[in-house]
């Protein structure tokens, strides 16, 4: 079984997988597929430079028109890039190419341009390095001219294609499935990690939901499997192997917080009791690269309760943080102690212990001293976490959030 999870540079990836089917690095996995009437494309990716590269990349391969381009799913900087396909096909005296997505996809287009600063502030946090692109403008949205609720079939004269409704990450990713060659695409719902339920800054994506998918296509009995991120993966055993394990983190998870919610716990209490079985969360395919444990439970939890996750009244109606804060600053009257308990601490390798107590004086507002240097003791603690941590969401939002503290 080849379990890769390392993101490959699109400048870098270009790889023929099977006879006529190529993927091209993108935003992850772009998939090329030839037929008779054309090319169905997945993925266009974005920015000025990637799509020209990603058309150079499969024109040197084929010579056939792009008959479809199908969204992998909404996200943003996916699909930014269809403009310069349009433009090529137009170039050629080809006829535009179709624009084939779930019909979900049309509700998130209009919901990120109605809350474009929202999106920019939210990439800015998660991608510090601006990776997709901070800037979020309506024009870069190009909407589908097709879309589909459950299944589409793309009649290619040599292969056919199934497209279908794969809820996952997104309620409106998809898959395909090529049945005589049984070849299947697995898009956003498989990416080699465990799945990227609960990321923080980000809608509820629900477990269940996502576990029955990937049964799904369990069911389909693939003999290779195109994740949305990392290499193919090739054999029907290996591939039961991959979409099952993921299913059942799912699932185990599911039943384990459902029977702590029951109990009475909140949602912090039960990330600290629930165990995560070895069998499971050890298997090559589900390192916490991008999703991790902690996050799926926080998401299974959230889709049952309300906002008030922490059961302390103190939350119901709180102060401004600034003005908390600063409350609470002025309670302590031996601020050195605090620095000093915080050194400690982090000197013990207990690092989060030390970020709560720290945080006493290094939300408070103003440029005392002592604030300044509690201050820039969280930063520190951020960047060792950012160092550290396995998944790249956390390490990203431990990055930035050092920096807007330092900038506090």
């Amino acid at each position: 079984m080849s379990i890769e999870t390392e993101v490959v540079r699109p400048s870098e990836f270009f790889d023929t997988i099977a006879p006529g089917i190529h993927l091209i690095g993108a935003l992850g996995n772009s998939v090329a597929v030839e037929t008779a009437v054309g090319v169905v494309q997945v993925d266009t990716g974005g920015g000025r430079k990637l799509p020209q590269r990603m058309i150079a990349k499969l024109r040197s391969v084929t010579d056939l028109p792009v008959h479809a381009i199908l969204y992998s799913h909404g996200h943003l900087g996916y699909n930014f890039g269809i403009p310069a396909y349009q433009a090529h096909a137009a170039e050629r005296g080809d006829p535009a190419p179709r624009l084939i997505a779930h019909a979900n996809l049309v509700r998130r287009y209009r919901r990120y341009v109605e809350t474009a600063g929202l999106q920019g502030h939210l990439n800015r946090m998660q991608f510090p390095d601006g990776g997709l692109g901070n800037s979020v403008s309506a024009d870069l949205f190009c909407f589908p001219t097709e879309t589909f609720e459950t299944s589409l079939t793309i009649e290619g004269g040599d292969r056919r294609i199934e497209v279908f409704h794969a809820p996952s990450e997104t309620d409106d990713a998809i898959g395909f499935w090529i049945p005589e060659e049984r070849i299947l695409y697995g898009g956003s719902a498989m990416i080699q990690s465990c799945p990227n339920v609960g990321t923080p800054l980000r809608t509820i994506r629900d477990a269940v939901r996502w576990a029955e998918t990937l049964e799904s296509m369990m069911a389909r009995r693939a003999e290779l499997l195109i994740p949305e991120w990392g290499a193919p993966i090739r054999g029907a055993e290996a591939v039961a192997d991959v979409l099952g394990v993921g299913a059942r983190s799912l699932r185990y998870l599911r039943q384990a917080v459902v029977e702590r919610m029951n109990a009475g716990m909140t949602d912090l209490e039960i990330i600290h009791d629930i165990e995560y079985p070895p069998e499971i969360f050890d298997h090559p395919a589900m390192k916490p690269v991008y999703g991790c444990p902690e996050y799926i439970v926080r998401d299974i939890y959230r889709a049952e309760n309300g906002w008030w996750t922490s059961r302390n009244a103190t939350d119901l109606h709180p102060a401004a943080p600034a003005d908390a804060a600063a409350a609470v600053l002025s309670a302590i009257t031996d601020r050195s102690a605090v620095l000093a308990r915080a050194r400690e601490l982090r000197d013990q390798g207990q690092g989060q212990l030390a970020l709560h107590v720290i945080d006493l004086l290094a939300e408070a507002p103003g440029d005392e001293p002592k604030i300044v240097a509690a201050r820039e003791l969280k930063a520190d603690l951020l960047d060792a976490f950012a160092a550290t941590h396995p998944s790249v969401v956390s390490r990203n939002l431990y990055r930035s959030s050092a920096t807007r503290v330092r900038g506090s």
